[in-house]
């Protein structure tokens, strides 16, 4: 364990730091995007069916087909849901359960968190609940935390100084909208990490593929798109990448295996569609009942990059970008610094091609603001391969004192932008505010109005429920320190005997 923590030290608490953070705060209870998926889930489970006909109240984004109700969402997340929710039925049907019912509602702090005019706590909804909270934790929020360290470790292609690679990775995790989505049941940060693994094994691992690893990794760029399908577009790239890489290496084996096993996906995935929506390329899109003039608007919703989608995906403060996390317009400095490097400049490619093709996927949607939402959510699978060129800044400039004082403003207004909205109310924002930080958050943190935490369900209310996150923080960031510390003195030590 020693030697592990000594070779392992920074990702290690890479781990538990960014783990913390989105563990730490609930995913929400009644968003209707979350319960379109989880409904899936408990349909198969529980009813062996895709249909969602005895749950569709809880969702506004369901597909109808004759008389029966499916989710119109891209079936990925949801079907790995279906083993975790199988697995915990056996521990949601215990008497516990109803042990804490009672106990949350008896619980102050957290009936303030809910709707006066909803239904209040009752079994099956905590069931649901339950379910939500560890699903979404096994496959959002640990995978997210994981994306950390792979970033991390990409970076050392670049620089091998730790400060520099760790700025990057908590850049990241905390200060964009996937912070806001590492804990949340949608496809977005899933999608996320399944291209950065892709990116990880064809750019920085030793590119002799053995089997399994050239099996994962035609799962990681099927299941990506599975998953969110704008995925696709950075998947492309990679797929072609990694096939010129393993024909020109004389791979053979490994391409036909990446390959096979990215089609087998690809068609489980058309027969699914197939069976539910008539044809193998019919998306639940196309039979969303509710959003019929916006899917059927151009290809679904995709149309021709316009002026207010650009616009409100990078600087507006509707869905900004730029607007809720500025530090990251350092990154298109840094893209100019990595290519004056002339290193790396495959990678570079890859990066910003990735970049620019989600950018202009989501100026193309009729519905490029996501509906409830916090920032730009359709962008967030290209953003690790924006935060890349950070390290590049970083190291150019570290030394300068303006740098450091554009950098510190820079960083707390992404800190107060990204957590100010992520945190506030029950809800994402409504699309309705034109402004959700003034108009939304402000008014839900000046009320006390919170997201759901660990501290609210041990009784702590409002802000106030936010001391127990910033202690645990702190312990962490000491023990990290105090260990780090130690291990510095051992290596002196030795190199002086």
């Amino acid at each position: 364990m020693i030697l592990f923590l000594k070779k392992y030290l920074n990702e290690t608490f890479i781990f538990i730091i960014l783990t913390t953070c989105y563990v730490y705060f609930f995913p929400r209870w009644a968003d209707p995007n979350q319960n379109s998926r989880l409904d899936m889930v408990v349909a198969i489970v529980d009813d062996q069916s895709f249909q969602i006909d005895k749950y569709v109240s809880n969702t506004v984004d369901y597909a109808k087909v004759g008389d029966h109700y499916y989710s119109d969402k891209a079936p990925g997340v949801a079907l790995l849901g279906v083993p975790i929710y199988y697995g915990l039925k056996t521990f949601l049907n215990l008497p516990v359960m109803q042990q804490a019912v009672a106990k949350l509602s008896s619980n102050q702090a957290f009936l303030a968190t809910l709707n006066p005019e909803g239904t209040g706590i009752f079994e099956q909804k905590l069931r649901f609940a339950i379910a939500q909270v560890i699903i979404t934790f096994l496959i959002s929020a640990l995978p997210t935390a994981l994306l950390g360290i792979l970033i991390y470790r990409s970076l050392l292609l670049f620089t091998d100084n730790p400060k520099s690679r760790l700025f990057v990775v908590f850049v990241y995790g905390l200060l964009t909208p996937a912070f806001v989505y590492a804990n949340a049941f949608y496809g977005h940060q899933l999608s996320a990490v399944l291209l950065f693994i892709a990116f990880y094994f064809i750019f920085i691992q030793n590119r002799l593929f053995s089997i399994p690893k050239a099996i994962f990794l035609g799962f990681c760029l099927a299941y990506s798109v599975i998953t969110e399908y704008p995925a696709f577009l950075v998947t492309i790239l990679l797929f072609s990448v990694a096939a010129w890489r393993l024909l020109r290496s004389k791979q053979i084996k490994a391409l036909a295996l990446v390959t096979v096993t990215a089609g087998i996906l690809a068609v489980l995935w058309m027969g699914y569609n197939t069976k539910i929506f008539g044809g193998p390329l019919s998306l639940g899109y196309s039979q969303s009942e509710l959003w019929q003039t916006q899917h059927h608007t151009g290809f679904m919703s995709l149309t021709f990059p316009h002026w207010a989608a650009f616009y409100g995906i990078t600087f507006s403060a509707f869905r900004g970008l730029f607007y809720f996390s500025p530090i990251l317009l350092l990154s298109f400095v840094g893209f100019y610094f990595w290519w004056k490097t002339k290193r790396h400049r495959d990678i570079w490619l890859l990066s910003l091609s990735s970049v620019t093709l989600i950018f202009i996927f989501n100026m193309s949607s009729s519905m490029w603001w996501g509906g409830y939402a916090v920032g730009p959510r359709y962008l967030l699978p290209m953003i690790p391969f924006l935060v890349l060129p950070l390290v590049f800044v970083f190291e150019k400039w570290l030394s300068n004192l303006w740098f450091k004082i554009i950098s510190l403003v820079l960083i707390l207004w992404s800190l107060v932008t990204t957590w100010g909205l992520a945190l506030a109310g029950q809800g994402y924002a409504p699309d309705t505010f034109k402004n959700p930080l003034v108009e939304y958050a402000l008014p839900n943190w000046l009320e006390g109005n919170i997201a759901r935490n660990i501290g609210t369900v041990i009784g702590i209310s409002g802000g106030l429920s936010l001391l127990l996150l910033v202690a645990i923080l702190s312990i962490e960031a000491i023990a990290w320190f105090v260990i780090n510390k130690r291990f510095e003195k051992s290596r002196k030590e030795i190199l002086f005997v």
